[in-house]
């Protein structure tokens, strides 16, 4: 999106020296997200004209930039309108001229997410987004003699949500549940996800409340041509679960903590330490995808209110960073 005129701020910015770490990570997903493919997805369902015969819609791709600079910054509606105001850098990866143009308004940026929930262009965007990253990661692999193992990390974690019933329903979010974990009460949802055990991408992402166990959507992780699961003492039981009887896979789940502790010191209760210390490591790679979601985005905790809305975002998230975890190798192959 360049050829733009550039503003006065813009151009301060622009031409400075060094480049800050924002400038190279935006660089970065400039390159590596296929934009034009995306906004042929979304396109069929994009207005063509204004409301009532008002202003012209922002461009699309536009649009979608901004809607992910939202996600990799963690900001609301009215923060991303904001940012855009006064942060040069993300105006310019957005395509917007301050000077020549209107900047998108918070109630504009809200319609365009409430676009990709009603027609549920998030799971659309995943889905598409994880085939162009394996397919990537799969030649990257094949033109080296190598291949991608077939197995599979599963995991969950838990989304905090609002607990306040200050609202226009005088309630809590109805979608959302407590549970506890260790000693604590949690509220809110769980986002579950299957991650390759080779490439640490994410190959499938489920949402329920936060009080539905782990291993109840667990099936719905698998893509079906793994030989391997590995997953945290949560799941323990999962290879007795009717769902899973018909399956040629190894289940490879991790001791409870307190039965590893008392692991006797003998050389069978070493060697069986040593075998657990062995999954652990294979089950960290699927801990990469959630470091990226509530570490590096933010996502933490949940500002939209209902299930329909969450999963839209958690699929939108789960494919940027599926990009974002696999950018260097994306870079090289572009």
């Amino acid at each position: 999106m360049g050829g733009k005129q550039l503003g006065f701020s813009d151009y301060e910015q622009s031409t400075a020296k060094k480049q800050t770490r924002r400038e190279k990570f935006l660089a970065e997903m400039d390159t590596v997200v296929p934009w034009q493919a995306l906004v042929d997805l979304i396109e069929p369902y994009y207005p063509k004209t204004g409301s009532k015969g008002g202003r012209p819609p922002f461009p699309l791709e536009t649009m979608l930039r901004i809607h992910l600079l939202q996600h990799w910054y963690s900001l609301s509606d009215p923060a991303m309108e904001d940012a855009l105001i006064e942060v040069p850098t993300m105006r310019r990866f957005a395509g917007i001229d301050m000077i020549s143009e209107r900047i998108p308004d918070e109630t504009t940026i809200l319609g365009f997410r409430h676009l990709l929930e009603k027609h549920d262009l998030g799971k659309e965007i995943y889905c598409f987004a994880e085939d162009f990253v394996y397919e990537t990661v799969k030649a990257h692999l094949k033109a080296r003699g190598m291949a991608m193992k077939q197995g599979t990390i599963i995991d969950a974690t838990l989304i905090a949500a609002p607990s306040s019933t200050k609202n226009k329903q005088g309630e809590r979010d109805p979608a959302m549940h407590q549970t506890r974990k260790g000693k604590q009460w949690y509220f809110g949802m769980k986002v579950h996800i299957g991650v390759d055990a080779e490439s640490g991408l994410i190959h499938s992402v489920q949402t329920t409340s936060a009080n539905v166990h782990d291993i109840t959507p667990a099936a719905d992780l698998l893509h079906g041509e793994e030989t391997v699961v590995y997953a945290d003492s949560g799941y323990q039981g999962i290879d007795k679960r009717s769902e899973m009887a018909d399956k040629d896979i190894e289940f490879r789940v991790a001791m409870r903590p307190g039965k590893r502790r008392v692991l006797p010191e003998t050389s069978e209760g070493r060697l069986l330490d040593l075998i657990e210390t062995a999954k652990a490591h294979v089950r960290a790679k699927g801990e990469h995808p959630f470091r990226v979601i509530k570490q590096q985005f933010g996502f933490q905790k949940t500002r939209l209110r209902g299930m329909a809305k969450n999963r839209c975002k958690v699929h939108v998230i789960a494919a940027v960073t599926n990009l974002i975890l696999a950018r260097r190798l994306l870079m090289k192959q572009l």
